[in-house]
């Protein structure tokens, strides 16, 4: 692995201990309010956080990802915390997946960075492309999660 990926993969995992951190020691009832003036609560925000970012890396890849379907329709795009069941993942089970998940990601693709594919959305055509903007879509959410927990 070249430097540049390495300064990916410390990115992605900087960046995804910094959420983990903003959420530590939030409670449930926390991670469920919905403030005035939002869509959506902090657990719906990471539960989105982890469904986009397998997202478009099965987008450019083509490769099927064993993403459960209640996590397509609990946190996929459009979706809200009303759209919620039982069966969606709960905030432990968040935190665990999100927790691994860089590590994981690092794991599977981490020598595919640089390898070509058919380019996607804003001419996207390598790994390493696709994961600098699911580092951005994170920042994004990362905000909404601190200022949802603002107004606790």
């Amino acid at each position: 692995m070249n430097n540049r990926q390495k300064v990916l993969f410390n990115q992605l995992q900087t960046y995804r201990n910094e959420i983990l951190d903003v959420i530590d020691g939030m409670t449930d009832k926390e991670a469920e309010f919905i403030p005035t003036g939002f869509n959506n609560n902090v657990h719906w925000n990471l539960g989105h956080i982890y469904l986009d970012q397998y997202l478009w890396i099965q987008a450019l890849t083509k490769e099927k990802m064993d993403i459960p379907n209640i996590f397509h329709s609990s946190f996929g795009f459009g979706t809200s915390p009303k759209d919620f069941t039982a069966e969606t993942p709960s905030m432990i089970e968040l935190k665990k997946l999100l927790s691994k998940q860089p590590n994981d990601i690092q794991q599977t693709y981490g020598d595919r960075l640089d390898e070509p594919f058919p380019p996607i959305d804003m001419e996207m055509c390598t790994l390493e492309q696709v994961l600098i903007r699911t580092i951005f879509h994170e920042g994004m959410h990362l905000q909404a999660i601190m200022d949802i927990k603002k107004s606790l």
